[in-house]
């Protein structure tokens, strides 16, 4: 790989996997995947009248030292040595030498964002890429800051996503760029919920590095999200021992076998997976089956009245996780870990089948307790998982529902 290959990034700044110092969105709760397309976020536009902020002092940079190369090379070669100050000294340089110098800009953010500067290097990358729109070391590095580096959230994986797919979408782009952003892009198609295109973007790493650790975990966790449970358990179980991604394995493999009404070989690997990842996997307030039941009806009790009056004849029923059936409904299949699921047409169109009632809700119990780390997070989830089921009752989508804060 490149200088800038993803790997080498990993390494120097110990991203390899997502952050998770803040909780990630909860999976979607609805009868149809979210499909929304990522969307590009204004710049800054500076306004001449703005006061003074107040901001932390900053230490001024120390003077580069090039030791005869030009600056921006000298600022490369810090960078690989994982010197970042040294690096940002020397980017800082090479940008001040020739401001429209693209390269010399996407360098001090990759330096900035290796330094956890993360305004600096936001600002960085969008001078970089105002200046050359197409900049391969500006869409890389800021893919890698928004999919991976950041917590995740969807506007961050949304624009980590922009940024991977402009970088694949650039004619004559050398291989091991192409690996490194169809890597991202599938990272981020995954956060989103958009499996299809994960396993596409996975495929194409794996075409070119067989052995890569993360595409195959890209691709497992995405056969996982298509349903196709079989493949998804093969490629879970090759990951088993990988340092990175084996508590996550573990935890799928523990999904996969309860699907199969295997619950003991199940809680096997959910507690591997939490013996390996605490932090990652604590332990879930999972009430028994009548506390959960007497939970949601409370919650349908505290719902308005107007909502209660749609809900009439509509019954809200409990589940451990989500039936097969219900999940291959539709195209493309809803995530087994769904929160909860509306049944049927709207209200305002008609019923076209024999079942009676035609229209129901359910709301999974295990999948629920997983979602959240304490009991009073999960009486709050039951409420919004009900709040966005009825929204599909009276017939908003995902992206409405997102919209309100009910995804």
């Amino acid at each position: 790989m490149s200088r800038r290959g993803l790997l080498a990034l990993c390494l120097l700044l110990g991203a390899c996997q997502r952050s998770s110092s803040e909780p990630a969105p909860a999976e979607p709760v609805s009868s149809a995947a979210h499909t929304s397309a990522p969307t590009p976020v204004a710049a800054p536009v500076a306004e001449a009248a703005r006061p003074a902020a107040s901001t932390p002092a900053v230490a001024p940079l120390a003077v580069c030292r090039t030791d005869g190369a030009p600056p921006f090379e000298a600022a490369r070669r810090y960078y690989d040595e994982g010197r970042f100050e040294e690096a940002l000294s020397c980017a800082a340089q090479a940008a001040a030498l020739d401001p429209d110098f693209a390269p010399a800009h996407a360098e001090r953010g990759v330096a900035l964002a290796a330094l956890d500067r993360v305004p600096e290097a936001q600002m960085a990358f969008a001078r970089a890429l105002a200046i050359d729109p197409g900049s391969p070391d500006a869409l890389l590095g800021a893919a890698h800051l928004y999919a991976v580096q950041l917590p995740s959230s969807r506007e961050r994986d949304e624009l980590g996503l922009l940024y991977a797919e402009q970088g694949l979408s650039q004619p004559g782009m050398p291989s091991d760029l192409v690996v490194q952003f169809a890597l991202l892009s599938a990272m981020a198609f995954n956060d989103l919920g958009q499996a299809e295109e994960a396993l596409a973007r996975a495929s194409i790493v794996l075409a070119r590095e067989p052995e890569s650790h993360e595409a195959i975990y890209e691709r497992a966790l995405a056969l996982f999200e298509l349903c196709r449970f079989a493949d998804a358990k093969a490629a879970f179980t090759a990951l088993v021992n990988d340092v990175e991604h084996g508590p996550h394995a573990h935890h799928h493999l523990g999904l996969l076998l309860e699907r199969e009404g295997k619950w003991k070989q199940a809680q096997v690997h959910f507690d591997k997976a939490r013996e390996l990842a605490p932090e990652d996997f604590p332990v879930p307030p999972l009430p028994s089956e009548p506390d959960f039941r007497a939970a949601v009806a409370r919650a349908v009790e505290g719902l308005p009245e107007d909502m209660r009056k749609d809900l009439q004849g509509v019954p809200v029923t409990t589940e451990e996780i989500p039936a097969d059936a219900d999940l291959l409904s539709g195209q493309p299949p809803l995530s087994p870990t769904i929160l909860g699921l509306f049944r049927g047409p709207p209200l305002a169109e008609p019923c076209d089948g024999t079942e009676t009632p035609c229209r129901s809700v359910v709301l999974y119990r295990r999948n629920l307790a997983r979602a959240v780390n304490s009991p009073a997070e999960l009486v709050e989830q039951i409420q919004v998982t009900l709040l966005h089921e009825v929204g599909h009752l009276r017939g908003e989508d995902d992206e409405e529902l997102a919209a309100r804060g009910l995804e």
